[in-house]
């Protein structure tokens, strides 16, 4: 293989010199200028490219939606459907505020203030949303105490509740209350979160969530009394639910009570979000309810009732103070009582109104109606001669007055005077020709005077009395009913038998209502009550002119309910009392009735005692000195002046041979 050897370098010659030499240099390219940059030439990029590059990102983001619904609707619809309970829309009752009742001049005695519903999200109290196995369990525990209520039943309520995303652990709480478990809750929450970040990373994890989480409040109202027991037993209370549950809270509930209205929101973990939309149908406040009472009086009342009751250890006693022109009730006292703002410290035996559901039996102060009966009948006067033996037998039973007596030689005007039994039989004998029909003649005043019958209130509870039919009157009852053993009252019956003979002889159905108002601010009153006239104007004149006697005469039975400066008519009342548990006679009923001026009557008073076990037990002597308390008060708050005229003062005995 032939060596190949370096390309030899040529080397130039010189360059000859002389005139006869020739020098050429040596041949080069023409170097090249460069282009100017101004008269370089641009050319734009091919868009294609580009254009696809976008299309390629479209298509990527589109994918990605695609996928994330295939996600959401099939792969993982169940987890999102579970995830998506937790916001949902519910609804709630807005509780309407309940009006107020008041009395005559205004002053409210029963009215309602801003309250808390406590409630729960029971689906927040689980283990898989609070990651603690005990949620209700360690929630009842945190908040019985605040509540007043027992741990087991909130344990209940939020394990088993009626509806699965909301339930009522304690209704009508203070604002107090309230601020108690939002404090808590706030602390509770602040453990949560400093447990979950200081749990971050680990593989357990941690939860924000406290136990408290679910429990959530309503605005509500709460009912207050702010006279505390000041006629309880008129106005009654409301219950848990917020319903009237006795008294003129549970006779007029629905115009109290308003319409309630309904709100429907979205809500998540247990907070309405604010961005969706809601319904919202608003609640009508209840009506304001305007009674009769005026509190002045009622006070009174009850002051004087309740003293005398201590004092004389009986069961119960009541006064019912009552307009005789108008028959509203301006006092209804009951004594003992209880405080509405505390029913469960309350005696369930007081929970009433004992003025109008006790039924008794009246003794003599129902011998008024006797007395108008045989006056109105015309069977005698006043002045008509009644000659009363120390015993009176009658069909199978001997008769005798409160006390042994040498035979009394007494006026009509004086049986009624010293309230003589036996008197009153022999008066009421002639009635009529024979027993039975004096026995049906005497029931018809019974009647139209109202015993056995609703007196017209429309009281929840009340009792109408017991008056049987005059066929089926006893032996013994044909002669002990004309002086009130036999028949049962309750007390407004028997101070409404005061206010007709007061009236004129006209009856007026009693009320407690004066009206009401609207939430439109309308005072819409009361309808007029229904007037039945029982007996004439000559023949209630003439009554209350004998009923001057009991009080005025020295030997009248009520001279303690005399009152200085006005003419008071009165009678007392003494009666064997039945023992309700028993059934027997067993103990007494002290009773007082009246009213005054005698001459321009416009107050009656009616009070009763019931089984007084100290002391005296005749009704002038224990119910006389209450009638003139509360008289006095009532003339005086009313600003009644005395007539100033003197009472005509008629026989109280006769002399043999006159």
């Amino acid at each position: 293989m032939p060596s190949q050897e370096p390309p030899r370098r040529r080397v130039p010659k010189p360059a000859r010199s002389g005139n006869g030499g020739r020098s050429r240099p040596a041949s080069r390219p023409a170097a090249r200028r460069p282009a100017s940059r101004t008269s370089r030439q641009i050319r734009l990029g091919s868009p294609r490219p580009r254009l696809r590059l976008v299309s390629l990102g479209l298509t990527l983001v589109m994918l990605a939606f695609v996928v994330r619904l295939l996600q959401v609707q099939a792969v993982d619809a169940s987890a999102y459907a579970a995830k998506a309970e937790k916001s949902r829309y519910l609804s709630h009752t807005i509780a309407a505020e309940r009006g107020e009742i008041t009395d005559r001049a205004g002053i409210a005695l029963a009215t309602s203030v801003d309250a808390y519903d406590i409630t729960a999200d029971p689906s927040m109290f689980t283990a898989d949303f609070t990651k603690v196995p005990d949620a209700p369990e360690q929630a009842a525990a945190l908040l019985a105490p605040i509540l007043g209520v027992e741990s087991a039943a909130i344990v209940k309520k939020l394990r088993n509740p009626d509806s699965p995303r909301y339930t009522v652990l304690a209704r009508r709480q203070t604002p107090q209350v309230w601020n108690q478990i939002k404090d808590l809750k706030r602390v509770l929450a602040e453990k949560a979160s400093k447990a979950s970040r200081a749990a971050r990373g680990k593989a357990a994890g941690g939860s924000t969530v406290s136990v408290l989480s679910g429990v959530l409040q309503e605005a509500s109202s709460k009912r207050v009394y702010p006279n505390g027991d000041l006629a309880a037993g008129i106005l009654g209370y409301v219950n848990a639910a917020g319903r009237g549950a006795g008294g003129v809270e549970s006779m007029l509930d629905k115009q109290l009570a308003g319409e309630d209205g309904k709100v429907t929101y979205a809500q998540s973990g247990g907070r309405r979000v604010p961005t969706a939309s809601s319904r919202e149908t608003p609640a009508v406040p209840g009506s304001d309810i305007e009674l009769t009472i005026d509190r002045d009086i009622q006070w009174a009342a009850q002051q004087a009732i309740t003293e005398q009751v201590r004092e004389s250890k009986a069961d119960r006693g009541y006064v019912v103070v009552q307009n005789t022109r108008t028959g509203e009730v301006l006092a209804m006292a009951n004594a003992p009582g209880f405080d509405p703002n505390d029913v469960s410290a309350a005696n369930s035996a007081a929970m009433g109104n004992a003025a109008l559901q006790d039924v008794y039996e009246p003794g003599s102060t129902s011998k008024v109606m006797s007395m108008a009966a045989v006056l109105e009948e015309k069977a005698a006067t006043p002045a008509t001669h009644v000659v009363v033996p120390n015993r009176l037998h009658r069909g199978d039973r001997l008769f005798k007055d409160d006390i042994d007596h040498p035979t009394w030689n007494l006026t009509l005007n004086g049986v009624l005077a010293k309230s003589s039994n036996i008197g009153t039989i022999l008066a009421t004998g002639q009635l009529g020709r024979t027993q039975p029909e004096a026995n049906k003649v005497l029931h018809s005043y019974l009647s139209k005077f109202g015993i056995g019958r609703p007196t017209g209130l429309g009281y929840p509870g009340e009792t109408q009395g017991i008056l049987a039919q005059p066929q089926d009157w006893s032996t013994s009852q044909q002669y002990t009913i004309p002086f009130g053993q036999g028949l049962s009252l309750n007390a407004m019956q028997a101070a409404s038998v005061y206010s007709t003979i007061a009236n004129g002889g006209v009856r007026i159905e009693p009320t407690l209502i004066r009206g009401t108002q609207g939430p439109d601010g309308r005072f819409t009153a009361a309808p007029a009550p229904k007037q039945t006239r029982v007996v004439s104007e000559q023949t209630a004149r003439t009554v209350a002119t004998m009923l001057e006697s009991v009080v005025g005469d020295e030997e009248g039975t009520g001279t303690k309910a005399a009152i200085p400066g006005y003419r008071v008519a009165g009678k007392t009342g003494t009666a064997n009392r039945v023992d309700p548990k028993l059934g027997v006679y067993k103990g007494y009923t002290a009773s007082f009735a009246g009213f005054a001026p005698a001459d321009d009557p416009q107050i009656t008073v009616y009070c009763a005692i019931q089984n007084p076990t100290k002391g005296s037990y005749f009704g002038g002597q224990i119910c006389g000195p209450i009638y003139k308390k509360v008289m006095e008060f009532a003339l005086k708050t009313l600003q009644v002046e005395p007539t100033g005229s003197k009472p005509a003062r008629l026989p109280v005995t006769f002399k043999p041979g006159e």
